[in-house]
Order: structure tokens, then C-alpha cells, then sequence
């Protein structure tokens, strides 16, 4: 079996060749053809971009045109709102205090009563408009359009926005007469929805009063718009120019087809793709202006498809999008005529140079794959022989890590063992002297039976871990990592070694019994290093496990003071070994890394890291094992 990069080697000498040489051919013809019509590419770019420049620059005009006047008549429209919002409160003052001059012999409480039945039914713009009273306090004095809340304190009222209203009014009529606020309040259309109003208040001085009136920017708003649509309608020019004013919830405005307007423009079969240039044409207004080409399905004098070019311009206080366009069909015919004649006399030179090209394609090709024949038969020969030589080290690892379990068992069968040895002994002694009872028989016989079972057990711990299984299977990995302390815990516990797990008990599809032979090298190695070093701390070794980005993270660390910087990068290749021959053969984490690697698709490191247990700092080496949570 070829590996990867062997496979792109044999198509590379396969088929680059025939590859260069049609890339030369492609090449060639392509030189030809700028060269040869060189001439009539400037003809055409020139024409092109004369034509769309010089029609860009005539649209961008008009929707600037248009923009400014929109921006005029909003300008204009709020100094008239101001104007009027200024006469009503003029008028109110001059009604307030002609009452008052001309009732001077009354009570101020009556003043006050024949100043509010006077201004409580004045109504203007249309009926929008009204007076309202406060006193400095926050208390309402007059709300003609709900006159239920009149007599209430209103200092702490805030609107839709937070705003306290009254405290602002007053705060800026303490420091000048009158003064213009906008702020949100009910709508005597919609009384359940606080809109935005633009504001007059001024001081009434005689009462410790204040007056004011406003109107609804929504209001002023939509009058203003009704009348721009009305006048931009009216607006054409050339055969087929018009403007489009569409909002940024694409509902058209204004468009020369009355049929449009008030209708979804992504509804309409305007445009090919119309919901992505809407889209887009949408997305440009918000972010200022620019140009955008499309097609529209039928231009508005011959109903032909034909692409368009239009420029638009937001208009954020409004959220609507102005713009215009122009069709590139004027100039299509003369670059048609050119393409004509370069399409007849490049075809003859076309077809001489393809004929060329693919004989020697076909020549190179054949010699090729004679070639990467007899490279494949090299190669082949030489994966059989790594292959034989990756068996013999996996067999070397295997054989290495069953005696390892082997004296491990060995040291696990010592205390049952002894337990049978002694319960058989003691039994026989006691029917020798005639002192064995039923009790004492049954009771032995039962530990002789449990020593027998934990044997049992033993042993077929020992014959699963080691058969030839090559299927994944599902299992929980602290499971598995409890299998394989259970089985060698007693010589890392002769060892004076404690293990320490801790994490998820996660569910993971993968070869168990290759796991296991992983962490048994990496737990036997910690053992060695701690049993090798003097000193006095607790020997420690740690199994984390957790899970990141879809991976599950097996961690085992030890405080035997790391691995030494100048073998650390070395440790996972094949035969290197810090150990004597007798000690060991520098394959146990050389087949971890082939097992995590390749078999697993996994990844495993090495590093010195220092940690804290128990308030004591130590050092030590971890390894770090990496693998896929999904199926591999």
C-alpha cells in the first residue's frame, strides 16, 4: 500500500508533462490572441470605460440632485415647525396674560382657572397640536387630551427613551426664558405608543408656571415625504431614466411603474437575483453611497434584459435609498462587431496549435506512465519492507509490555496466595489435632474460594488486554484507566507511588486495548523515573482527563523533577531509551506515539511542567494525549 505523498509523486510524474505542455499551448494561444487584437482590446476598454465614466459621473449628479433637495426641504420644514411651534406659544402668552392684566381684581386661583379654560380647546395642526401646563414642581396643570392625569406630579416621569422630561424643561428654563426639547410622549392617534416631539416650553412667570406645545416628528415627518415622492414622481429623463427610492425595508417610494409603489421590491420580477441586489443596493445606502451593476429583466422601453449600472445614496434619518441607473446596451453593438472578426480570424490558428499540442500530449503521456510504472514497483517494494520492520517492532513492544504485566500479575497473586497457603495449612493442622469445626472448614474454603476467583479474574484481565482485537469499541475511559491501576497497582504500591485520577468518565469509540497498552508505557515510565530519583516528597502521578473543542484530553503527569531538555524531543523515536539493555528497548513510547498517531488519529506530547498539591510545588514531566470525540 502506497502512502499519500508516494501517490501525488507517481501522478506528478504521470501527468505534469502533458500538463505543462497544455498549460504552455494555453499559454501560447493566449499571447496570440491579446497580440493579435491588441488593438482592438484598447478600442473596446476605451469605449467602455468612456461610456461608463462618463455616465456614472451624469447619475451620481442626479441623486445628489435629489438628495439635496430632500435635505433642503427637511432643513426648511423644521425652521417652518420651529416657527409655527413658536407663533402657538406666543399666542397661548398673549392669551395667558391679557386674562391676567384684565383680571387683576380677582383671585389667583381664578386667573389661573379662566387661563387654563381658555387654552384647554385650542387645537392646530390639524388637531395634533395642543398646550400643555406644568407647574416647576412636576405638577400637571393642563393635558387637554387626557385631562385624567391633569392634578398628577410628573417630576419623576421618565419617557420611552429614559429621559425625565419635566426635570430637563425645567432645567433649561431656569437659565433662559423659552427653549425648544425634543422628547417621546403618547400620540392622541395611538395612545398606547410614545412617538418623538419636537417642543416650545416657556416660562409663565406671573403663575410659577410653564407652557408648552409640540408636534410629532413622525407627523412633520410624513408630510414632508408625501410631498418630496410627489415631486420626485414628476421627475424623467432621456428615454428611460428615472429615479428609484426604495426603504431599507424594501418597500418602493417612488419608481417609474405606479405599479411598484408601496410593494415589496423583492417581490417584483424586476431583476435577476432580485433579492441579493436589493440586498446589496440596500447595504450600500446605509454605508453611504456607491455603484452597483445588475441585470434588470425588462428595460422600460423594449422590455429586453439588459444589464444597469445605478449609483445610490442613503438617506439614514429617513432609512431610505435614492438612486438612479443607466443601461450598457448603447454601446454593446460596436464591441460586438469587433468580437466577430476576432472570433473568425483566431479560430484557424486555434484549431492548428490544439491539433499540435494534444500529439504531444499523448507522446509525453505514454512515456510517463511507463515511468511511474516502474517507480510505483519501487516503491511498492520498499513499504513491504518498512512494513515488515514496523511488525517486528510492534511485536518487540508487545512482547516488552507483557512481561511488564506479567510481573505485575506476579506481584498481584502474591497476597491471594499466601491467603490460600495459609487457610489450606491451617486448616489441615486443626483436623490433625481434631480441633477443625464445620465453621472453620466453611470459612476457609470460602477464602480459598475468593483468593481463586480474584485469580480468575486476574487472568482473564491479563488474556482481554492482550487479544488480538482490532475493532473499536465504546467504552468509558476512567473505566478503562481503573482496569489497568487495578491490575498494576501493587508494585507502584510496594513503591511507596500514588496514583491520582481525576475528570469526566467520557464515552469514547477507539481501540480499548491499544489505549491500555499506551497508559501502562506511560505509567510504567513515570514509575521508573520516580523509583529512580532520592528524595523525600510523596511520589505522585496524576491521570486527568477532560474534554475541549470536541477532544478528549488524557493527562498523566508524575514529580520526578521532568525529562532532561536534551533528550525531551527525542523520546518518542523508535529504540531510544534512557534504560540499560536489560531495563528496557526504547519502543514502549515509540509504539505509543505509532498507536495515538496513526491507529488512533490522535495526537501525544511531552512536556516539563511544574504544578501545585497540597500547597507544595513540584516538578515533573506530562504527557499529553489528544483524541477525536467524533468517529475518526
Amino acid at each position: 500500500m502506497l502512502f499519500e505523498n508516494e501517490k501525488k509523486l507517481l501522478k506528478i510524474i504521470k501527468y505534469a508533462p502533458s500538463i505543462f505542455v497544455l498549460s504552455i499551448t494555453i499559454f501560447i494561444l493566449t499571447v496570440s490572441f491579446l497580440d493579435n487584437k491588441k488593438t482592438f482590446e484598447k478600442d473596446k476598454e476605451r469605449i467602455r470605460f468612456e461610456h461608463t465614466k462618463k455616465n456614472e459621473e451624469i447619475i451620481k449628479q442626479r441623486v445628489y440632485e435629489v438628495y439635496n433637495y430632500i435635505k433642503r426641504e427637511q432643513e426648511y420644514t423644521e425652521l417652518e415647525l420651529r416657527k409655527t411651534l413658536k407663533e402657538a406659544i406666543d399666542i397661548a402668552n398673549n392669551i395667558t396674560m391679557g386674562i391676567y392684566n384684565n383680571n387683576l381684581d380677582k383671585s389667583e386661583e381664578e386667573i389661573k382657572k379662566l387661563v387654563v379654560d381658555a387654552l384647554r380647546n385650542i387645537k392646530f395642526n390639524d388637531g395634533r397640536g395642543y398646550y400643555f401646563i406644568y407647574e416647576n414642581s412636576g405638577k400637571n396643570i393642563l393635558l387637554p387630551h387626557n385631562e385624567k392625569l391633569e392634578g398628577k406630579n410628573f417630576w419623576n416621569h421618565q419617557d420611552a427613551k429614559g429621559a425625565y422630561i419635566i426635570q430637563d424643561m425645567t432645567k433649561l428654563l431656569s437659565t433662559q426664558n423659552e427653549a425648544f426639547y425634543e422628547w417621546y410622549w403618547y400620540n392622541p392617534k395611538n395612545p398606547d405608543i410614545q412617538r418623538k416631539k419636537i417642543g416650545l416650553v416657556k416660562n409663565l412667570e406671573k403663575f410659577n408656571w410653564f407652557i408648552g406645545t409640540g408636534e410629532y416628528v413622525e407627523e412633520f415627518e410624513k408630510e414632508v415625504q408625501e410631498r418630496v415622492l410627489r415631486n420626485i414622481k414628476e421627475v424623467k429623463f432621456g428615454n428611460n431614466g428615472y429615479f428609484f427610492i426604495i426603504n431599507y425595508d424594501s418597500i418602493y417610494l417612488s419608481h417609474i411603474k405606479k405599479e411598484y409603489i408601496g410593494q415589496n421590491a423583492i417581490k417584483n420580477n424586476d431583476t435577476v437575483e432580485i433579492k441579493k441586489v436589493i440586498k446589496d443596493l440596500i447595504d450600500i445606502a446605509k454605508n453611504g453611497e456607491g455603484f452597483y451593476s445588475y441585470i434588470q429583466n425588462k428595460k422600460p422601453d423594449n422590455n429586453e434584459s439588459i444589464k444597469k449600472i445605478s449609483f445610490v445614496k442613503g438617506l439614514d434619518n429617513w432609512s431610505w435609498m435614492i438612486g438612479t441607473g443607466f443601461y450598457e446596451d448603447d454601446m454593446q453593438k460596436a464591441i460586438n462587431d469587433k468580437k466577430n472578426e476576432l472570433d473568425k480570424e483566431f479560430k484557424d490558428y486555434l484549431v492548428k496549435t490544439t491539433i499540435f499540442a494534444f500529439l504531444l500530449i499523448f507522446l509525453l503521456l505514454s512515456i510517463s506512465i511507463y515511468f511511474s510504472k516502474k517507480l510505483q514497483e519501487i516503491f511498492k517494494s520498499y513499504q513491504l519492507e518498512k512494513t515488515r520492520q514496523q511488525n517486528i517492532i510492534a511485536q518487540k513492544s508487545k512482547m516488552a509490555a507483557m512481561g511488564e504485566m506479567l510481573g505485575h500479575i506476579a506481584h498481584q497473586w502474591r497476597q491471594p496466595l499466601s491467603s490460600i497457603s495459609t487457610s489450606a495449612t491451617g486448616m489441615k493442622l486443626q483436623k490433625e489435632l481434631n480441633i477443625l469445626e464445620d465453621k472453620n472448614l466453611i470459612d476457609g474454603l470460602e477464602q480459598i474460594n475468593k483468593s481463586v476467583q480474584y485469580l480468575s479474574e486476574t487472568i482473564d484481565d491479563f488474556r482481554n488486554f492482550y487479544k488480538p482485537n482490532k475493532n473499536k469499541t465504546e467504552f468509558h475511559i476512567l473505566d478503562t484507566v481503573d482496569k489497568v491501576i487495578n491490575l498494576i497497582n501493587s508494585q507502584f504500591n510496594s513503591n511507596g507511588i500514588k496514583i491520582i485520577k481525576s475528570g469526566e468518565n467520557i464515552k469514547i469509540n477507539t481501540y480499548e486495548n491499544e489505549l491500555i497498552q499506551v497508559i501502562i508505557n506511560l505509567l510504567n515510565n513515570a514509575r521508573d523515573e520516580l523509583i529512580k530519583k532520592d528524595f523525600e516528597d510523596e511520589k505522585l502521578i496524576f491521570i486527568d482527563v477532560y474534554t475541549k473543542n470536541e477532544k478528549l484530553f488524557l493527562e498523566i503527569k508524575d514529580n520526578a523533577k521532568g525529562v532532561s531538555t536534551q533528550i525531551i524531543d527525542k523520546i518518542f523515536e523508535a529504540y531510544f531509551t534512557t534504560k540499560n539493555d536489560i531495563e528496557g528497548t526504547g519502543i514502549g513510547l515509540y509504539m505509543s506515539n505509532e498507536i495515538i498517531t496513526k491507529s488512533m488519529k490522535g495526537k501525544i506530547s511531552v512536556s516539563n511542567v511544574e504544578f501545585e498539591y497540597k500547597s507544595k510545588k513540584y516538578m515533573g514531566a506530562k504527557f499529553s494525549i489528544i483524541l477525536p470525540l467524533i468517529n475518526h
